[in-house]
């Protein structure tokens, strides 16, 4: 398994993957961008490939691409056009976001990077909103930057825990991983509800 593991590691397939999954993940939520972040941060420090510093600047290149293309769809087509945009949870989330960006725009696009729902909201009601382009790419990369190293930190140090152990490494830091997302998921949701909206 060591061996499956640093080819894995060592092929240059392992960070288009991550990538395609991380760029994937800014528009359907579903699929495991967070995941591949710290799986394979832990097979760098388990396998000694690929650097650390390459899947943090993937990752954060990849997320930055794919919130801002979620803004230009905003700007583009507007939060009404399609059908699933005018459901009433959707609706009430873009209009969450409004309320959120308009009181502070820089901290709600950085921490919505880390909330799959929120990241789609409140992206494409940035570029809805009218939000302008000189203020919302600096704050999407300087968010996009932040996500990818917390998601590789964690896969990083539960793989340094676990040296002997490299599939537990793994695992486990995914594991990590989705239970602190849930986590911060669930504190910002709980004090931005505490929040009364404007």
């Amino acid at each position: 398994m060591s061996d499956v593991l640093a080819t894995i590691a060592a092929s240059p397939w392992a960070l288009l993957a991550m990538f395609a999954l991380v760029l994937g993940d800014a528009f359907l939520v579903v699929i495991p961008g967070e995941t591949a972040v710290t799986a394979l941060a832990a097979l760098s420090v388990v396998a000694g490939d690929p650097s650390i510093v390459a899947i943090i600047a993937v990752a954060a290149l990849a997320a930055f691409m794919g919130d801002s293309v979620c803004y230009l769809v905003g700007r583009r087509v507007g939060l009404e056009r399609w059908g699933w945009m005018r459901r009433p949870r959707i609706a009430t989330a873009f209009a969450w976001a409004r309320a959120r960006l308009a009181r502070s725009t820089a901290a709600i696009v950085f921490t919505a990077r880390f909330i799959p729902f929120a990241r789609l909201a409140v992206n494409l009601t940035a570029g809805a909103g009218g939000v302008s382009v000189p203020r919302y790419l600096p704050l999407a990369a300087l968010a996009a930057l932040g996500w990818a190293c917390y998601q590789a930190l964690v896969g990083t140090v539960v793989a340094t825990l676990l040296p002997d152990a490299p599939v537990l490494a793994i695992l486990a830091s995914i594991a990590v991983a989705l239970l602190l997302g849930v986590a911060l998921d669930a504190v910002l949701a709980a004090r931005w509800r505490r929040t009364p909206r404007t």
